[in-house]
């Protein structure tokens, strides 16, 4: 299985958080796992490395829909508007237990490359990593 360089998980939730990070792990799938309880959070890691020098910009975010602070459709819509040099080509999974149909609309709008129930299994991360991440 691919290795990616970094993975940012974005969910409020802490029990998710160690699950996927648990899975994540024992996986091998990437070599440092970030963290942000909320879009607000997840912005400032963006700042913080995808910057032209930042070596650790995500391949890949896990982000969850309903978060306090900034949930991951306000997240969508600021990350639509960063410079091109922090989005680069960072896959946004979105990683929920659901989405009311008034969402999905404006999701179809923003940069995310699908959705993903919870909870994150081996097989969906495989399944995900072979469609968006394929070994070269």
């Amino acid at each position: 299985m691919q290795q990616l360089s970094s993975i940012l998980l974005v969910d409020d939730d802490l029990t998710s958080n160690f699950l996927n990070k648990t899975l994540l792990t024992r996986l091998g799938v990437t070599q440092q796992l970030l963290f942000a309880e909320n879009g607000v959070e997840a912005l400032q890691v963006l700042a913080q490395t995808c910057t032209p020098l930042g070596a650790d910009c995500p391949d890949l975010i896990l982000l969850d829909v309903n978060m306090p602070v900034m949930n991951g459709i306000e997240f969508l819509e600021a990350y639509a508007e960063l410079p091109l040099a922090q989005r680069r080509a960072i896959v946004i999974i979105l990683l929920t237990t659901s989405v009311n149909p008034h969402d999905l609309g404006r999701v179809a709008r923003l940069p995310v490359a699908g959705t993903l129930t919870k909870p994150l299994t081996e097989e969906k991360v495989r399944a995900l990593l072979h469609q968006y991440f394929p070994a070269a």
